[in-house]
């Protein structure tokens, strides 16, 4: 990483935070020799490919082959769906298709036209195309015209971030994943719109995704633990060796949707939440927990040190109204600095991890109920970056590109498990304040 750099603060920061680098790992199984030596050649070949494939940057595709419509030629996610519409859409929905926002976009616009190496730390995994980046350059210098014009109305590709293309075209070639049972597209496929395409089981390999979710052995760490971790998070669980990939959770069925923290019943999938309810005591105290358990997710929850889960438990009036004194916070997080410097604490969940979050506070005379409330809050970091940067001054000519990434980063907030019970026990609490 490159800490010693002399751009805006503002460009650093977030270039250490998405700046991920491709990590390789060998994988082998178990079982008699002639099978061990097959799926240990397999994973070489996925880590052959995988090697290649995310060579970065990525360079352009060139010419597209003679013969070849514009629709065919086209790098744009829409020109993709007019025959892969289910997946468009599903990609048109989803955190790939947003990856270039206004916090990308509200840094980058700082960067001269020419710094392309800079401009690498954040589009490797934003907008990796070498296309992209020629249409990032040609923005920054203030020109429209690139060597891909955008459909008519659209936006120009580095916009649009993470598109089709990224993952699934090399050279003006289309790859992806063998079919479902398992066979190749036969010779017949030079037939097809785009000269058809080449399976590779690497496509289902969970080192696919570790392209840009993983930082590389020996990148940016604090405490010993490297920034960014998915990979090796998951590769030390138990849904690694029981076989279930990165892609078996957030791309199901083959969706791509990459569903993750952002979305609730994602989140509710992964998280098991149970409450004991609570009492007051004889001593007067009032006594509830809240048992997590990390059941689903195949990796630390939250994976990375952006996101923020914050238990509350509370008294309250029969009304509803909170009493004063009487709430207990807990954070789970890997809460880092901004300036990237320290981590302050580290309260996440590892796989199959259980946590019992303990409430235990003397009863306030009015209180009736305790309430009980997990709020996720997924982009925790950027919205304390985004004001930091807004009250700094420090973005430029990108500050109101930056407002709008704060603005979306406070909307993605949601609660995840809310409940409210009485008070049992306080009945009797009550009997015996009233005699005194």
């Amino acid at each position: 990483m490159r800490r010693g750099a002399t751009w805006p603060r503002a460009v650093w920061l977030w270039v250490v935070l998405l700046g991920i680098s491709w990590a390789a790992a060998g994988c082998g199984e178990r079982g008699d020799e002639v099978a061990r030596r097959g799926s240990v050649e397999a994973a070489d070949a996925a880590a052959g490919f995988l090697a290649s494939h995310w060579a970065r940057p990525l360079k352009a595709q060139g010419s597209p082959p003679a013969g070849f419509s514009a629709g065919e030629a086209s790098l744009y996610p829409k020109d993709c769906g007019a025959c892969h519409q289910s997946q468009f859409e599903d990609w048109s929905g989803s955190l790939h298709s947003r990856a270039m926002g206004p916090g990308v976009l509200g840094q980058l616009v700082n960067m001269a036209p020419h710094a392309t190496q800079e401009h690498q730390e954040c589009i490797r995994c934003h907008a990796p195309l070498g296309e992209q980046a020629e249409s990032l350059v040609a923005a920054l210098a203030g020109r429209t015209e690139t060597k891909v014009a955008a459909p008519t109305g659209g936006r120009p590709l580095h916009e649009q971030g993470l598109v089709c293309a990224a993952c699934h075209v090399r050279d003006y070639k289309w790859y992806g994943p063998p079919r479902r049972d398992g066979s190749q597209p036969a010779d017949e496929t030079a037939q097809f719109p785009h000269g058809g395409w080449t399976g590779d089981a690497a496509f289902e390999d969970s080192r696919f995704c570790a392209a840009c979710h993983q930082f590389e052995e020996g990148g940016y760490a604090l405490n010993g633990k490297l920034l960014e971790n998915t990979y090796e998070e998951w590769k030390a669980s138990r849904h690694a060796r029981e076989g279930r990939s990165c892609q078996a959770c957030h791309m199901p069925e083959r969706r791509h949707l990459w569903r993750g923290i952002h979305d609730p019943e994602t989140t509710r999938r992964g998280i098991a939440v149970r409450a004991v309810h609570p009492r007051v005591d004889a001593a007067g105290q009032v006594t509830a927990a809240l048992r997590l358990t990390n059941a689903g997710a195949g990796h630390y929850f939250p994976t990375y040190v952006t996101p923020r889960v914050v238990v509350t438990m509370r008294q309250e009036t029969a009304s509803g109204k909170t009493l004063k004194g009487t709430m207990q916070r807990h954070v789970i997080a890997r809460e880092v600095t901004l300036d990237l410097s320290e981590e302050l604490f580290d309260t996440r969940l590892a796989p199959n991890e259980e946590r019992v979050i303990e409430y235990r506070l003397g009863a306030h005379p009015r209180a009736t109920h305790l309430s009980v409330e997990i709020r996720v809050e997924p982009d925790a970091f950027y919205t304390n970056f985004y004001r930091s940067l807004l009250k700094d001054g420090a973005v430029g000519p990108g500050s109101t590109l930056i407002a709008k990434a704060l603005e979306r980063s406070l909307a993605s907030h949601y609660i995840l498990y809310a409940d409210r019970q009485p008070l049992l026990g306080y009945a009797a609490l009550g009997n015996r304040s009233a005699g005194r």
